[in-house]
């Protein structure tokens, strides 16, 4: 697995790895020739088994963002420029791989550890990942702040079309959610679920 400054990639990296699902990194290389292209480029491309392949672009954000007890649950913004650019990757593939949004949170209030179906403990942080496709989110849309120019999804929608990234992945060679790994919280990386032995709330 490649370092990486960002951390919210490292982490989602690191998953799809415990998955034992294939992907290619974009990086920086290969994001330089996709960009000749004048299309801002994806993080990862994602092989599925049981679904289409994904185009992925992650959006880090903590949970809750701000304060970490009454911050604000489900920040999903993103920018302008993301879903046009992963709808042109999407016609760019052709058929057989879809454009996704991959919100990768960083939850950093325990208490809030039942809001989630799974966790994924990574490097002594506790992450949660949930897939937007990318024409849902457009549609669903509205300007954020105009001036950043950057969009966002009303929580009441954005509840209704995430998707946890397990349900979406749909890997045959994947463990199911209950088998999955589960390591002491001092370990580098190890995966928690609702029926699985660790506490997640």
């Amino acid at each position: 697995m490649a370092i990486r400054a960002n951390h919210y990639d490292s982490a989602f990296e690191a998953y799809l790895r415990m998955l034992r699902t294939p992907y290619v990194a974009v990086d920086e290389a290969k994001r330089a020739l996709l960009e000749r292209a004048s299309l801002k480029s994806m993080d990862f491309i994602v092989y599925s088994a049981g679904g289409p392949n994904l185009l992925v672009d992650v959006k880090g954000r903590r949970f809750p963002s701000g304060d970490a007890e009454g911050g604000h649950r489900w920040e999903n913004w993103a920018t302008a420029e993301d879903l046009p650019a992963l709808q042109q990757w999407q016609q760019v593939f052709g058929p057989g791989f879809r454009a996704v949004l991959v919100f990768a949170y960083h939850v950093v209030s325990e208490r809030l550890h039942g809001e989630f179906e799974q966790l994924f403990r990574f490097r002594n942080s506790v992450y949660a990942f949930y897939g937007v496709w990318a024409d849902d989110y457009q549609r669903a849309m509205q300007v954020r702040s105009a001036s950043w120019q950057t969009v966002s999804v009303p929580t009441r929608v954005f509840r209704e079309l995430k998707h946890p990234l397990a349900n979406i992945l749909q890997a045959a060679s994947a463990p199911s959610q209950s088998a999955l790994p589960c390591g002491p919280p001092g370990s580098s990386h190890s995966v928690s679920a609702v029926s699985c032995s660790l506490p997640v709330g």
